[in-house]
């Protein structure tokens, strides 16, 4: 499989124009081919305008050449600008983000950009801001990441790596992981096992002093550029042991996060620093070798590759597994153990029933600042102007929630001043990057189908509803959701080829709404199934080329921007009187259908009395239904079904329209939030020969639903497509949008008399905020 992915990676970038050609012999590329090449840029400027999914290859080829090519980069980034650019003037919108998404990864590994690109990449991206949702979004993200890049050059590597890796800095301290989640009970062992030997075997070779290396040299050569002698700066940090090592990588840490922080930064100030700690570490007669005549042992000089993210793999067994896993994340590694107020979870028994925290507590003092005692630290001067502003400040009559003191962060961990701003982090005078208000990022990668994202849908409502009672991860932790198809074996067409279907109604929906995750993501799923069938490999010496591992590596970092997908909660009420009801969420469906009952065919008479009887059962449904208007109509029913489907997830070619300028799969799509319900009924006519039976469908939306079994014939109920989730006896059950945890706690206001002390003031009740569940794509929904 590899051979052949390599094949047509070459093949993308050396321009052929027969895609139809059997591949050529996989060869290393001559320094002429490759994506200068006017046929490679037109072969992958049509394979973008077609929506095909081989842009995803074309993507991936493309950042395979900078790797093995890194003095291409201003070329490809001029390929690139000047694509947008023309998609701009001929209003090709849909092109413009997948080039833009490509760019932007360009940039963040390659090193000797012009300032002349930065600043034509930031104007196409600051004219984009006109534009509307989603293009706006994704174009201030990128222009603001430039502005960062362009003033200081290889600042966006170096933060990704210390992110990803978890490199410990004081002067940068966030973490990152990707969490990649597999149920064995949905996906096949072979597929578990090829995933994990993929990992280990990327992973094997990212230790943190080759990482640290890469940091360093990386930073030397975007600010020193054709100066840096390459060559003998790759011997010198493989020739240094750890602790000189890590000496090196602080100060180039500092260098850069110090001049970046400043509001007008000075480049000359960061290559004069940039530039010692390269003689120190070179020596002054090697850096002035580098000076005079670059790097000429090497014909190509040995590239510094972006490692791929830390990525832990988890069977998915366990309902309180996610939640476990985010807790340890959180761990500080100085301790062996979980800080006081995560211990006091207790990780091998969860309480769900546990009583509510204490959201405020009254404050004693007066509320005036002069009346606190102060700190020595925070003693003004005598006679100080400071002395008498202070006094007349006010603090808040009422305190937020008490903070356990193991939540604050460490007081190293707040930065220099001027690179961080305040963020009102409760108890602490903390200060974080602009936009950023945690030092944890948990990006939590699901593989699977639509079952699986049910299970994610629980996992997700359960974690927001044990945050109302001990509020501790959202404080700390950014989590971010991702979501990759994968299709068991018994899913395969008569053709032998996966195909996204049924059971992956989501990532159709998600390949609709975002033209770029299908080429990405969706086209994922084949590859892995293809990799699965291969012999595994246990030698992780050689180095690999991982086309799997890129492509989770590259959604994971440039997929920044969700779809919220509406949570609904189900009440199931059972025949048993003595039976509770009970309380689920699903996510994309609930199929109901009458126990023991048989679906009459078209036409069908019956021979004896009371076969009629037992065909389905006389249902009554009370539901709003959906308008445009949004004006609220309750409609009550009653009639004889066989079963019926909920649906959350629009589907049919009806839902999205092409446009000559828009193909089909960037069109827009129709509201997802509310329910998509489908009725089996069955009718009886009556004619010459007798009463016959026949059943028909009947569709319509609606926000919430009440369905009860009049004859008491009971339902069997089944959440996300998912055998494991069935209900039986089912007599009636309730559904309507899922509220968010913290709103279920409804607050009044309390009657009070109006001003003239007559009449009493109704009471409001605040409505509840919906849970939505957000999964991240490259754009959100093009509209």
């Amino acid at each position: 499989m590899w051979s052949w992915i390599c094949r047509g990676a070459y093949k993308l970038c050396s321009g052929s124009s027969a895609p139809r050609s059997p591949p050529c012999r996989a060869t290393k590329p001559s320094p002429g081919c490759g994506v200068g090449a006017k046929s490679g840029q037109s072969h992958g400027q049509r394979l973008l305008r077609s929506g095909s999914p081989a842009a995803g290859m074309w993507r991936w080829s493309l950042h395979k050449k900078l790797e093995r090519d890194p003095a291409r980069s201003p070329t490809l980034v001029r390929i690139l600008l000047r694509e947008l650019e023309k998609a701009e003037s001929e209003d090709l919108r849909h092109v413009i983000i997948p080039l833009l998404h490509t760019l932007m990864y360009v940039l963040t590994k390659a090193t000797g950009i012009p300032e002349e690109l930065y600043r034509r990449t930031y104007a196409f991206c600051t004219r984009l801001l006109t534009l509307p949702a989603p293009y706006c979004t994704v174009a201030l993200d990128c222009a603001i990441r430039l502005k960062t890049e362009a003033a200081v050059p290889g600042t966006l590597y170096q933060r990704t790596v210390i992110a990803e890796q978890n490199l410990m800095s004081e002067l940068y301290p966030y973490q990152e992981r990707v969490f990649l989640f597999v149920d064995p009970e949905l996906v096949s062992a072979s597929v578990c096992t090829a995933l994990l030997l993929e990992i280990q075997a990327a992973q094997g070779q990212q230790t943190p002093e080759a990482c640290m290396r890469h940091v360093v040299s990386h930073a030397l050569q975007a600010a020193l550029g054709e100066a840096c002698h390459v060559g003998a700066l790759h011997q010198k940090l493989q020739a240094s042991p750890r602790r000189t090592l890590e000496r090196y990588f602080h100060a180039v840490v500092a260098a850069v996060e110090q001049v970046a922080s400043e509001g007008s930064p000075s480049r000359a100030g960061h290559l004069e620093r940039l530039e010692e700690i390269y003689c120190s570490l070179l020596g002054p007669a090697a850096a002035a070798r580098g000076h005079r005549a670059g790097d000429p042992t090497q014909d190509r000089p040995p590239s510094t590759p972006l490692p791929s993210p830390y990525i832990t793999f988890h069977l998915w067994t366990d309902e309180e597994q996610l939640w476990k896993e985010l807790l340890l994340f959180l761990r500080p590694q100085s301790q062996p153990r979980l800080s006081a107020d995560l211990e006091a979870l207790d990780l091998q028994g969860f309480r769900p029933d546990r009583d509510m925290a204490r959201v405020s507590v009254l404050s004693t003092d007066s509320g005036i600042e002069r009346d606190l005692p102060l700190g020595p630290e925070e003693l003004p001067a005598p006679g100080s102007p400071e002395l008498e502003r202070v006094g007349l400040q006010r603090k808040g009559g009422v305190k937020k929630r008490a903070w356990p003191p193991d939540l604050l962060m460490p007081a190293g961990w707040a930065g220099p001043s001027g690179l961080h701003r305040r963020t009102g982090r409760p108890g602490s005078d903390g200060e974080l990057l602009p936009g950023v208000s945690r030092l944890h990022t948990a990006r939590v990668l699901v593989l699977g189908d639509d079952r699986m994202l049910g299970r994610l849908a629980q996992a997700y409502h359960r974690l927001r509803k044990r945050e109302t009672q001990k509020f501790c991860l959202t404080p700390r932790l950014s989590l971010q959701l991702y979501y990759i198809p994968v299709l068991g074996p018994q899913q395969s067409t008569t053709s032998g080829q996966l195909e996204l279907g049924e059971l992956a109604e989501l990532a159709v929906f998600l390949g609709r709404a975002d033209p770029w995750y299908e080429s990405t993501v969706n086209t994922l799923c084949a590859a892995i199934h293809k990799l699965a069938e291969m012999p595994p490999s246990l030698d992780t010496s050689r180095a690999v080329d991982p086309f799997i591992l890129d492509g989770i590596t590259y959604y994971v970092r440039m997929g920044t921007h969700p779809v919220y997908f509406q949570i609904y909660m189900v009440k199931i009420f059972f025949s048993d009187p003595s039976q509770d009801p009970v309380e689920d969420v699903f996510l994309t469906e609930l199929k109901a259908k009458i126990q023991d009952s048989k679906s009459p065919k078209d036409g069908f008479s019956p021979r004896r009395r009371g076969v009629a009887e037992s065909l389905g059962a006389e249902l009554s449904m009370c539901y709003q239904k959906a308008l445009l208007s949004h004006r609220p109509r309750e409609v009550t029913v009653s009639l004889r079904s066989t079963g019926l489907v909920l649906k959350t997830i629009p589907t049919g070619d009806t839902e999205v329209a092409g446009t000559p300028l828009c193909p089909a799969a960037a069109a827009p799509v129709t509201d997802h939030t509310c329910l998509h319900v489908s009725v089996t009924e069955v009718i009886k006519s009556s004619n010459l020969a007798g009463r016959s039976f026949s059943t028909v469908t009947n569709t319509f939306r609606t926000a919430n639903i009440q369905i009860h079994s009049q004859d008491q014939r009971p339902l069997t109920l089944t959440l996300d497509k998912d055998s494991r989730r069935t209900f039986k006896d089912v007599i009636r059950f309730q559904v309507a949008p899922c509220p968010e945890p913290s709103s279920e706690t409804q607050k009044s206001k309390p009657s009070w008399l109006s001003s003239h002390g007559q009449q009493p003031m109704e009471t409001t009740k605040a409505q509840p905020r919906p849970l939505r569940m957000p999964i991240n794509t490259f754009s959100g929904i093009i509209q």
